[in-house]
C-alpha cells in the first residue's frame, strides 16, 4: 500500500522556494546524488544552489512531488495554495509565526490553502532522507546515501541537528523534523515509516501528541509489522499535572499515561539522548531480543565486576554457563582462568588472534541472547591501537563462524573509532558506545521482543464526549452501591442517624466500622471521621457520639479483618487519553510509597495482570512468608472497576477505591470516593 506521504517523503521531483535556506538545501540534495528534477523559485536571483531560477511555482508545467518553502509566513500561504492546485505531493513549511506564537488564524488559513495536500510544519526544518537522496533541509547534515537504516522523527529542529553531529556510528537513513504538526503529525509519520521495509527501527522524540488514538493505531501497525520503535519523551516532571482531590490524580500524572501507552504497544522509552541513539543502533543490528540473557567477555576482572553490578537494577541477567558450555570455554583457556559469566578471560591470550577467536567462538555458542565484548580501543594520538584491534578481529571471526548475536561495547564512548564501528557493523556486530547505554539498549530490545510475543493489545478509543453537567461527589455508601452493581465486593452496611447507630450495628453484626456520611468530607481519616473495629455496643455508642459532631448521618459497616495487603484502585479522566486505571499500594502508604501502575482503558485481563504484578507490594498479595495470597480476587476487583468505567464513559471525573483490602478469601472495597457528572 502506497502511503499518502510517499511523494513528500520520497520525492522524485522537488521545488525549492526561497533564498539562502534553499541555496543550502539544494546543494545538499545534489551532493546526496538526487537523480530527480530540481526546481528553484526566486523572483530576483538568477540561480539558487547552482540551479537556474524561475519566477513563481505556477510556471512549472509538470506535477511536483515535494516542495521546500522558505519564505515569510504570509506569502507562504499563497504559495501553498498554488502548489495544491498543481497537485503537489506535499510541502515543508520553514516559516515560523503560526500556532507556536498563538496565531491560530494564520495556521488555519495555511491548512485551508493546502486543501488536503500534506504539510510538514510550519516552523520546521524539514528532513534529510538518505534512502531518497533528498535534503529538504537548510543546514549541515551527516547522512549519506543508504539502502537501509534507522529513521528518527522529532518535533525539534535543533535536536534533529544533534543527531547528525554524533560520532557514534548511528546507521541513520533519515531524520524528519516536523515542527508544529499542523497537518503531518507524529502518528502519520510513524505509520508511513513503519510500512517501509528499508527502515530498520524508528526513533521518536516527542514533546507532545495531539491525537492519542491515531498514534495508538500507528504504533499498533508498527508492532504488527515488527518495526521496533524507541521514544525519547520529554515532560517527565509533574509541574503541569492537574491538582485534584483524589490520590489517583497524584499517582497518574500525564507522563505516566505516556508510559502506559508505550508499555501497551511495545515502544521502548528512553530518558537520555545517548541511550536513545544506542538502542536504535542495537535494534538496527538484528532487531529485538526474545529474552535478556547476556554473556559478557573482557580481559579484566574489574570490567567483569563492573558490568555485573550495573545489571543489578535492570531487567537483564548474566546466567552461568551450562556444563557443556563451561567445558567448551575452559578448553580454550589455561587453568588460571575461572569460567564465570561475566567472563574475565585474562590477558594470557592477548594479541593472539587464533586463541581469542577460539575463546570467543566457544562463548558465542553458549545460546545467550547477546554476547558482548567489552573493549576500549585507544584513540589517544600517542597510543597504537594495533593489539586491541586484534581482539576486535577475533570477535568478528567468532560472530561470522557462529552466527550468534554479538556486540562490542566500549565502556568510554570515545574509545570506539568510526572505521572500526563500520567494520563491525558490516559483520552484523553492534558497535556500542558506553557500557551503561549498551545495557539499556539490551534491556529495551528484550522489552520490545517480549511485547511482540503477546497477543495484539487493544486499541485506544477516542476520548468520550464529557458531560458538561456539574460535578457531584457521591456519598460513600452511594458510591459503593453503584460500584457493587459491576461486581466490586463492598462491606455490608447502611446509613443511619447517629442516634440509631447501636441498633444498626447490632443488625449489621458487631464488630463494625463507623464513618461520618457526608459528600463534603472527602478524606475521612484525616478529618477524624472514622472509627474502626468497634467490638461492643458501648464502643459503638461512644464513637457515634463523637462522630455526630462532624455530621448527623453515619455509615455503619461490617469490620473487615485479616487483610494481607491494601491497594488503591483509581480512575482518572484525561482529555487526550480518555479513562485510565491506576492500581497501587493503598491505605496510608499511597502517597508515601507511590508504588503504582497506570493502565489505559480498555485493558485486557492479561494486561491488567502483567501491570499489577510489577507492583512492589504484589509479593504480599501472592503470598508472603507462609501467608496465603489472593491474586485472582484482586484481578476480579480491577476488572469490576474497569466495567464500571466503560458503562459511565464521559461521566467520571475521578475515582478512588482506597483501600481495597485483600484477604485470603476476598478483595473488598472498604472506602470509595466517586466524583461524577450527571448524564
Amino acid at each position: 500500500m502506497i502511503s499518502p506521504l510517499s511523494r513528500l517523503l520520497f520525492p522524485r521531483s522537488v521545488v525549492f522556494i526561497g533564498g539562502g535556506e534553499c541555496d543550502v538545501a539544494i546543494r545538499k540534495t545534489r551532493a546526496l546524488g538526487f537523480t530527480g528534477k530540481i526546481y528553484a523559485v526566486h523572483p530576483k536571483r538568477d540561480q539558487v544552489g547552482g540551479v537556474a531560477t524561475i519566477g513563481s511555482v505556477n510556471k512549472i508545467d509538470e506535477p511536483i512531488d515535494a516542495a521546500f518553502i522558505a519564505v515569510k509566513r504570509e506569502p507562504t500561504i499563497e504559495i501553498v495554495r498554488e502548489l495544491s492546485n498543481m497537485g503537489c505531493g506535499g510541502a515543508v513549511i520553514y516559516a515560523s509565526g503560526f500556532a507556536e506564537t498563538g496565531d491560530m488564524h494564520l495556521q488555519d488559513a495555511l491548512l485551508a490553502a493546502a486543501n488536503g495536500m500534506p504539510l510538514m510544519g510550519p516552523n520546521c526544518y524539514g528532513f534529510v532522507n538518505g534512502l531518497a537522496r533528498a535534503a529538504l533541509w537548510p543546514d549541515e547534515h551527516g547522512i549519506a546515501p543508504v539502502e537501509r537504516g534507522v529513521a528518527i522523527i522529532t518535533q525539534s529542529g535543533n535536536i534533529a541537528c544533534n543527531f547528525f553531529h554524533d560520532a557514534r556510528a548511528l546507521p541513520l537513513a533519515a531524520v524528519f523534523a516536523i515542527g508544529n504538526q499542523a497537518d503531518v503529525d507524529m502518528a502519520r509519520m510513524l505509520k508511513a515509516l513503519a510500512e517501509d521495509q528499508r527502515i530498520t527501527a524508528i526513533g521518536l522524540h516527542i514533546e507532545g501528541l495531539k491525537d492519542i488514538p491515531s498514534f495508538a493505531k500507528a504504533a499498533s501497525l508498527a508492532r504488527s509489522l515488527r518495526k521496533p520503535v524507541v521514544a525519547l519523551k520529554t515532560g517527565r516532571s509533574e509541574q503541569g499535572a492537574k491538582v485534584a482531590m483524589s490520590h489517583t490524580s497524584s499517582l497518574a500524572g500525564a507522563d505516566t499515561l505516556y508510559d502506559a501507552l508505550f508499555e501497551r504497544y511495545g515502544i521502548a522509552r528512553m530518558t537520555s539522548v545517548t541511550a536513545f541513539v544506542e538502542t536504535l543502533k542495537f535494534l538496527h543490528h538484528g532487531g529485538p531480543l526474545s529474552d535478556s540473557r547476556l554473556v559478557s567477555m573482557s580481559c579484566s576482572g574489574g570490567e567483569a565486576a563492573l558490568v555485573a553490578d550495573m545489571a543489578l537494577e535492570r531487567k537483564v541477567s548474566f546466567p552461568p554457563f551450562d556444563a557443556k558450555g563451561c567445558e567448551a570455554v575452559k578448553a580454550t583457556l589455561n587453568e588460571y582462568v575461572s569460567i564465570d559469566n561475566p567472563l574475565d578471560y585474562h590477558t594470557f591470550i592477548w594479541n593472539q588472534e587464533d586463541k581469542l577467536t577460539a575463546t570467543f567462538s566457544a562463548v558465542l555458542r553458549g545460546g545467550y541472547d547477546v554476547a558482548m565484548l567489552i573493549l576500549d580501543i585507544p584513540t589517544h594520538p600517542r597510543m597504537s591501537p594495533a593489539t586491541w584491534l586484534v581482539t576486535a578481529k577475533a570477535l568478528v571471526n567468532a560472530a561470522d563462524a557462529t552466527g550468534a548475536r554479538a556486540a562490542m561495547v566500549a565502556s568510554l564512548p570515545e574509545c570506539l573509532p568510526l572505521d572500526l564501528a563500520a567494520e563491525l557493523s558490516s559483520h552484523g556486530i553492534a558497535p556500542m558506545a558506553g557500557l551503561d547505554d549498551a545495557l539499556t539498549a539490551f534491556e529495551a530490545a528484550a522489552f520490545i521482543g517480549r511485547n511482540w510475543a503477546r497477543e495484539e493489545p487493544p486499541l485506544i478509543d477516542a476520548p468520550p464526549v464529557v458531560s458538561r453537567s456539574v460535578v457531584r461527589t457521591l456519598e460513600e455508601y452511594e458510591a459503593k452501591q453503584l460500584l457493587a452493581k459491576f461486581g466490586l465486593r463492598v462491606p455490608r452496611g447502611s446509613v443511619c442517624a447517629a442516634a440509631n447507630a447501636v441498633e444498626t450495628a447490632r443488625a449489621t453484626g458487631i464488630p463494625v466500622t463507623l464513618k461520618t456520611s457526608s459528600s463534603e468530607i472527602l478524606h475521612k481519616t484525616e478529618a477524624g471521621g472514622v472509627a474502626l473495629n468497634l467490638k461492643t455496643e458501648e464502643d459503638v455508642l461512644a464513637a457515634a457520639q463523637r462522630l455526630s459532631k462532624l455530621g448527623p448521618r453515619l455509615l455503619v459497616e461490617e469490620m473487615v479483618q485479616g487483610a494481607i495487603a491494601e491497594l488503591i484502585i483509581g480512575l482518572k479522566s484525561d482529555p487526550q487519553f480518555g479513562m485510565a486505571l491506576v492500581v497501587g499500594a493503598g491505605g496510608i502508604l499511597t502517597e508515601l510509597l507511590k508504588d503504582s501502575v497506570t493502565l489505559l482503558l480498555p485493558a485486557s485481563r492479561a494486561e491488567i495482570e502483567r501491570g499489577v504484578r510489577r507492583l512492589k507490594v504484589w509479593k504480599l498479595i501472592e503470598g508472603f512468608r507462609g501467608k496465603p495470597g489472593n491474586d485472582q480476587a484482586v484481578f476480579d476487583a480491577i476488572e469490576a472497576v474497569a466495567r464500571f468505567a466503560a458503562a459511565h464513559a464521559g461521566l467520571i471525573e475521578e475515582a478512588d477505591i482506597n483501600p481495597l483490602l485483600v484477604t485470603p478469601i476476598e478483595a473488598i472495597a472498604v472506602d470509595a470516593l466517586l466524583r461524577m457528572r450527571t448524564p
